[in-house]
């Protein structure tokens, strides 16, 4: 085996986990300096570099990808679909947990946003001119929970004084015992600054569908082509009439530990369902619309600003991966393409992230090369 083929190989292997990256590792520094690819400082900075592997993070190797979805679940926003590269990239294998937000909270004494009153002119800001003030004894810290309306046209988000990430479904609730589910009530600059903190960053669009997708080309989910609800259950998504009852089909009402599924091609959990994620991109709904003429989009960071025609005052940030509450009906977004926005300083209870981090910051430039495929 040469070089480019093992290259090659790691582009659509099983999940690499850090005792995988130590071998292949080694591999590649051995025989990309044998074929002359690289110094012999090179492949020993390569071999120390690739030992420190991120604990917790799951190599996604890069590469090219149509981006985007033309399924009969895709909606306008997800198209036209295109063709995207994005260099490899460490990613968290699963969701970030209650444990792992607590230790960040407990070093940095970090306020969330759901823990803080809201401010009027944040409020007013996301309203059409000539909205009227909410009276300011209703601005209290609090979040959005989900509750299945009693009756027909009711809504099923209320706003909960006192739920934030410790009490996702308001005060008489808690999170004891979760260490390992999802951490919710988050809201994206609450995200920010616990990668910031963990030295890591959140994934851009590009970034997230490509490592959901798995190494999987032109499927519909990150499993493949089966219906959702058909065999073995594959995410934790909503079973039922939506949104009066979740059947609880999937073993869940409500969010789910990380791990409890099955891990896609590169060994990443739940990137369908359990819970939506928080990514870099502002939202736009023609974003994808700017790029006709382009060939091919090398790492795309987004937008540079936000426009939802549903709510164009409000200014969001995109959301991916589907949720406990998402059907197959209605909601249909437990798919790679699929796209939600919100605003960056809403907190939900179907809302969590995961991390990033740029194999340049892990590695260095004489691994990178070693990482990504030769095309000549």
């Amino acid at each position: 085996m040469n070089v480019k083929r093992l290259q090659g190989f790691l582009g659509c292997a099983n999940p690499i986990f850090r005792g995988d990256v130590l071998l292949i590792g080694a591999l590649l520094v051995l025989m990309a300096h044998s074929s002359g690819a690289a110094t012999v400082a090179d492949a020993k900075s390569a071999d120390k570099a690739i030992a420190q592997a991120p604990a917790g993070m799951v190599l996604v190797p890069g590469g090219e990808f149509m981006m985007g979805g033309d399924s009969k679940f895709s909606r306008p926003d997800e198209q036209p679909v295109h063709r995207v590269k994005v260099d490899p990239f460490w990613m968290d294998a699963t969701e970030v947990t209650n444990a792992e937000f607590r230790r960040f909270v407990e070093a940095t004494k970090y306020v969330t946003t759901a823990e803080k009153a809201p401010r009027m002119e944040d409020i007013m800001s996301q309203l059409p001119p000539g909205s009227p003030a909410p009276p300011p004894e209703s601005l209290k810290p609090g979040a959005l929970v989900f509750a299945s309306p009693k009756s027909e046209g009711e809504y099923w988000w209320k706003w909960v004084d006192g739920a934030d990430w410790r009490h996702p479904d308001g005060p008489a609730s808690n999170i004891d015992g979760k260490d390992d589910y999802p951490v919710v009530q988050v809201s994206w600059y609450d995200a920010q600054a616990y990668a910031k903190w963990a030295g890591k960053r959140l994934p851009t669009e590009a970034e997230w569908e490509f490592a959901a997708r798995g190494g999987l080309k032109g499927k519909t989910y990150v499993w493949g082509n089966e219906d959702p609800n058909h065999g073995k259950p594959k995410a934790n998504v909503w079973q039922g009439s939506f949104p009066q009852k979740d059947l609880g089909g999937d073993g869940h009402k409500g969010a789910s530990k990380v791990r409890t599924f099955a891990a896609n091609g590169y060994g990443l959990y739940d990137m369908a369902g359990n819970v939506w994620e928080w990514v870099q991109d502002w939202y736009r709904a023609d974003a994808y619309a700017q790029f006709p003429g382009k060939s091919l989009l090398e790492n795309p960071q987004g937008p540079p600003d936000s426009y939802d025609p549903d709510e164009p005052y409000i200014q969001k940030r995109t959301q991916r991966g589907g949720s406990f509450l998402c059907d197959e009906n209605i909601c249909a977004s437990f798919r790679p393409s699929a796209r939600m926005k919100s605003s960056p300083d809403t907190g939900l209870v179907h809302s969590g992230f995961r991390c990033v981090r740029s194999v340049q910051t892990a590695l260095g430039s004489a691994s990178i090369q070693m990482l990504v495929p030769d095309e000549n």
